[in-house]
């Protein structure tokens, strides 16, 4: 058997931005969340989670930067995977955007201006805004699944739903591609 000749992704950064709330009204926190999905169950529930204060067991996946508010210039909150680190055990990493519920209950239509960006070195691999899921508290947007090489590839699985943080982690595994 031959080996591909595709190099695959090795390490992207997933960036999302959001506009602030507006004077008077509680801050808009968004998270962006990362689950890992193993090969034995990789749409089922995840082997474990990557999100505000939190970092992968071996390093691998990193909250870089995290907004309470989406003040500042540029991305609010940016995530590092570095995918060709990971182990062989995992198939499959989900990335999802949720709002924190704590200033009542947020929808995406409620939050101005929010994009995610995914992309390797400087060459973007994913743009999205969130306007036409604007009843949904959280969304996935992309998958990344190794093949049969152990190669990594990027597949786009915008999909809202109508889960608060709490719930999201339980339904990250069913989006499937767009």
């Amino acid at each position: 058997m031959m080996s591909s000749l595709n190099k695959g992704l090795a390490k992207v950064e997933v960036g999302l931005a959001w506009d602030p709330s507006t004077p008077g009204e509680a801050p808009h926190d968004l998270d962006i969340v990362a689950a890992t999905y193993t090969t034995d169950d990789p749409s089922g529930r995840p082997a474990y989670l990557v999100h505000f204060d939190s970092r992968s067991p071996d390093g691998t996946i990193t909250l870089n930067r995290d907004s309470k508010t989406g003040q500042g210039f540029g991305f609010d909150e940016v995530m590092t995977l570095e995918l060709d680190r990971l182990a062989s055990d995992y198939a499959r990493v989900v990335i999802g955007v949720t709002i924190q519920q704590s200033g009542g209950e947020l929808v995406f239509g409620d939050v101005g201006n929010v994009r995610v960006r995914i992309r390797e070195d400087h060459t973007d691999l994913l743009e999205h805004g969130f306007a036409d899921i604007p009843a949904a508290r959280s969304a996935t947007v992309a998958e990344f699944v190794r093949d049969e090489d152990s190669t990594w590839e990027m597949r786009e699985i915008y999909q809202g739903f109508d889960a608060d943080p709490g719930t999201f982690a339980d339904v990250m595994g069913s989006a499937g591609p767009v």
